[in-house]
C-alpha cells in the first residue's frame, strides 16, 4: 500500500485526547436531543419544530437518527399540556358515544369515581332484593306455599337481572391515559394496521339477551389519539395505503377524528363516535422511495406546515466528531446495560471501523445502529470471557461474528467460485477479467467478467451483447464503453459482435464500476492480448478514458485479498477511501490510477500491449462523439435501485 497512505492513517489513531481509559469515564447527557450525533442541521430544526409544534419528514438510510430524534422532540414539548380522552355512553344513540377531554391525570380519577358510584348502587340494589327475596320465601313458608314461593323468588331475580339497568354500563371509559407521565407521548406506529392508527370498535358476538357490551365500551382509541400533545412517529410512511394516508390527511388538518370500525363486516361498523382530539406532530421518516410514493396531498401538509430534513450518512473525520463517536460507544454500553465498558483501544477500533464504513475518505459514518451492534456484539464477547472491560481484539473477533447476511453470502460466494474455479487467481487469459463488486453495501465479491468478439450475426452491423442479469445503469455502463472501443483499438468493429458475460451474477448487476474491467476484457478479446489473472480491478471509465472514483473500495479490495489475487487496480481518486484491515496489507498491493491507459498497463501482458498504450495516449486529448453524454442525471428510482441487495459493479 501507498506510504502516503500509511502514514495518513498512522496520524489518524491520534484520534483525540487520551484523558479517559475507559468509557465508563465518559458522560452521557441526560436529554436524547443532546445524544445525537452528527446530525447538527436536524437538531436544530426539531428544535425549532417542537417549540413552534411544526410537522417533520425525514428522509434517509436506515440507523442514521430518525427514530431518536422523534424521541428527543417528544422530550421537548411542555408536560402541561397533556390531556386524558374519556369516552361516555349515549343514552339517546348508543351508537353515538361522546367524548369528554381533561387535563392529564383526571381522567383515572373520574373512571374510579364513576365506578364506587355504580359499585354502591349495584350494592343497595342487592341488598334490596335479598331482602325481597327473603320476604317472598318467609310469607310462602307460613303459608304453606313454600315451593311456589321459591319459583316466584327465582322468577324475580331472573325479571331483576332481565330488565333492570346494569350500574356498571354507564361508567365511562379511559381511552387515551397520560396520567403520571413524565414526558409528552411518543407513539411509534410504524407498521400498524389501519384500525391500530386510526382506532378501532370492537366486534360483540352478542347482541342481545342483555349479554351485549355497550358501544362505548368496545371503543379502542388508535395510535393518532394516543399521541394527542405529542409526537406520532412513521418510519416508511409509503407502505400505507392511500386510503388510510387520507384518513391521516384528515387527522392532521381537524386535529380530531371519530373513532368506527374499520370492518365493514363487523357490529363495531355501526358505531361512530363524536370526534376524538388528535393534536399530535407528525414525524414521517423513509427512505428516498417514499417522497415518490406518498400521497401528494399528505407530503403537501407536511412540507407546507413543517420540515423537510435529510439526514447525513457521514460526517467529517475531525477531533470533535471522533470525540462525538467516543461518546457514543459510552451511550450504547449504558443503554444496553448489560455489557462491560470500553477501554481506549477497543475505541480506537469502533472509530476505525467508523472510517471504513463511511466509504469516503475523511469521513465518519452515521449509520450508527449498525455501528452500535458491533459496540453490543464486542460487549457480548467480552463478558463472556468475563472481561473488566472491552478491547480492541474484542472488537475485532466482533467484526468476524457479527457479518452481515450479504457478507456471509459474500464469503459462501468467495469460497464455491474458488471451489469451481469460476475466477482465476494466477496465470493468464485473453478477454477474462477478475473484476470487483458490492453486495448489500458493505460486502465485496470477485465478479469475473468473459469478453468474446465473434462475426456480426447481422448484416447491418455488429451488436454488443451483455448477459448477467444488468440492471439500468449498468446496462448504460456497458454501452459507454463499447462507444469507446474503436478509438482505443483502431478497429473497425461494425460488422462483429461483442459479447460481454457477468459470470454467476444471478442476483443481477447494477452500477457503473465495472467499465474499466469491460474495456479491459474487450481490448482483450478483440486484440488476443492476454490478462494478467493475478489481477483484479474496479473503477468507472469515462468517455475521455478517465478512470473515475466509486464506492466500496474498502470492501471490493479485502474480497479481493480473500480470493488470493494479488494486485488490485483501484481509481486514483479513491486512494485515500482505502482502509482496509491488517491482516490484508501484506496480502495486497494497490495499484491506484488515473486513465484507461494505465490500467492497461498493469493487467495486459506481453509486448503487443504497448501498440494498444501508445494509441490511447495518442486520443486521450480527444473527445469523442457519443449519443450517451458524461454526465446522465440519476432519477431518484435510480438511486433507489443502486442501494438495494443486487451486486453493484
Amino acid at each position: 500500500m501507498d506510504t502516503k497512505n500509511e502514514n495518513t492513517a498512522e496520524q489518524n489513531t491520534e484520534i483525540y485526547d487520551a484523558d479517559f481509559d475507559t468509557t465508563e469515564s465518559i458522560e452521557v447527557p441526560e436529554q436524547l436531543i443532546d445524544q445525537v450525533i452528527g446530525q447538527e442541521h436536524a437538531v436544530e430544526v426539531v428544535k425549532k419544530a417542537a417549540e413552534q409544534r411544526r410537522h417533520i419528514m425525514m428522509i434517509g438510510n436506515p440507523g442514521t437518527g430518525k427514530s431518536l430524534l422523534a424521541k428527543a422532540m417528544a422530550e421537548l414539548l411542555p408536560k402541561e399540556e397533556l390531556k386524558d380522552i374519556l369516552v361516555y355512553p349515549n343514552t339517546e344513540d348508543p351508537n353515538n358515544p361522546k367524548i369528554r377531554e381533561v387535563p392529564a391525570g383526571k381522567g383515572r380519577e373520574i373512571v374510579q369515581a364513576h365506578k364506587l358510584e355504580a359499585r354502591k348502587r349495584s350494592q343497595s340494589r342487592n341488598m334490596l332484593m335479598l331482602l325481597l327475596v327473603f320476604g317472598i320465601v318467609m310469607y310462602s313458608f307460613y303459608v304453606g306455599q313454600l315451593l311456589w314461593g321459591i319459583i316466584a323468588a327465582i322468577m324475580l331475580l331472573i325479571l331483576t337481572r332481565q330488565f333492570m339497568p346494569k350500574d356498571d354500563l354507564m361508567v365511562p371509559k379511559l381511552i387515551v391515559s397520560n396520567y403520571n407521565k413524565e414526558h409528552a407521548p411518543y407513539i411509534d406506529a410504524t407498521g400498524t394496521h389501519a384500525g391500530a392508527l386510526l382506532g378501532d370498535v370492537r366486534h360483540d358476538p352478542f347482541q342481545s339477551g342483555g349479554m351485549e357490551t355497550p358501544a362505548h365500551d368496545r371503543v379502542e382509541s388508535g395510535d393518532i389519539h394516543k399521541s394527542h400533545k405529542g409526537v406520532l412517529f412513521i418510519d416508511e410512511i409509503n407502505t400505507l395505503n392511500i386510503e388510510t394516508q387520507q384518513n391521516m390527511l384528515t387527522a392532521l388538518q381537524e386535529k380530531e377524528y371519530s373513532i368506527t370500525g374499520q370492518s365493514e363486516r363487523s357490529s363495531g361498523a355501526l358505531v361512530k363516535s363524536d370526534p376524538v382530539p388528535c393534536d399530535f406532530i407528525m414525524v414521517a421518516a423513509g427512505n428516498l422511495d417514499a417522497v415518490e410514493n406518498m400521497h401528494p396531498a399528505l407530503r403537501s401538509r407536511l412540507k407546507g406546515y413543517g420540515y423537510e430534513l435529510y439526514m447525513n450518512d457521514t460526517m467529517e473525520d475531525t477531533l470533535k466528531n471522533r470525540k462525538d463517536i467516543v461518546r457514543f460507544v459510552a451511550q450504547e454500553v449504558k443503554r444496553d446495560g448489560h455489557i462491560p465498558h470500553f477501554n481506549k483501544s477497543a475505541v480506537d477500533e469502533i472509530i476505525r471501523e467508523a472510517r471504513r464504513r463511511a466509504g469516503r475518505k475523511g469521513h465518519l459514518t452515521l449509520k450508527l445502529r449498525d455501528l452500535g451492534g458491533l459496540v453490543r456484539v464486542a460487549g457480548d464477547i467480552a463478558k463472556a470471557e468475563g472481561s473488566e472491560f472491552a478491547t480492541d481484539e474484542h472488537v475485532v473477533s466482533a467484526k468476524r461474528m457479527a457479518r452481515s447476511i450479504e457478507q456471509q453470502v459474500a464469503d459462501n460466494y468467495l469460497e464455491q467460485k474458488k471451489q469451481y474455479q469460476l475466477f482465476s487467481k494466477q496465470g493468464e487469459q485473453v478477454g477474462r477479467v477478475n473484476g470487483l463488486a458490492v453486495m448489500g453495501g458493505d460486502s465485496g465479491i470477485v465478479l469475473p467478467i468473459i469478453a468474446e468478439v465473434t462475426p456480426s450475426l447481422s448484416n447491418s452491423q455488429g451488436n454488443v451483447i451483455a448477459t448477467g442479469m444488468l440492471k439500468d445503469i449498468a446496462k448504460e455502463a456497458v454501452q459507454n464503453v463499447s462507444a469507446v472501443i474503436k478509438n482505443i483499438t483502431g478497429k473497425d468493429i461494425a460488422n462483429r459482435d461483442i459479447h460481454i458475460q457477468f459470470v454467476g451474477t444471478y442476483e443481477g448487476v447494477e452500477g457503473d464500476s465495472a467499465s474499466i474491467s469491460v474495456a479491459t476484457a474487450v481490448i482483450s478479446a478483440i486484440e488476443q492480448i492476454p490478462v494478467n489473472q493475478t489481477v483484479a480491478m474496479t473503477g468507472s471509465l469515462s468517455v475521455r478514458g478517465d478512470v473515475l472514483p466509486v464506492g466500496g473500495v474498502t470492501y471490493k479490495i479485502e474480497a479481493a485479498a480473500q480470493a488470493g489475487i494479488q494486485k488490485i487496480i483501484i481509481p486514483k481518486a479513491n486512494e485515500d477511501d482505502v482502509l482496509i484491515e491488517e491482516r490484508y496489507k501484506d496480502q495486497v498491493e494497490i495499484i491506484p490510477v488515473s486513465t484507461i491507459t494505465e490500467v492497461i498497463e498493469h493487467s495486459l501482458i506481453g509486448n503487443k500491449k504497448r501498440n494498444i498504450v501508445d494509441r490511447l495516449k495518442k486520443v486521450s486529448s480527444v473527445k469523442w462523439s457519443l449519443d450517451i453524454p458524461e454526465v446522465v442525471p440519476a432519477s431518484i428510482e435510480n438511486i433507489n435501485k443502486s442501494k438495494t441487495g443486487t451486486k453493484n459493479a
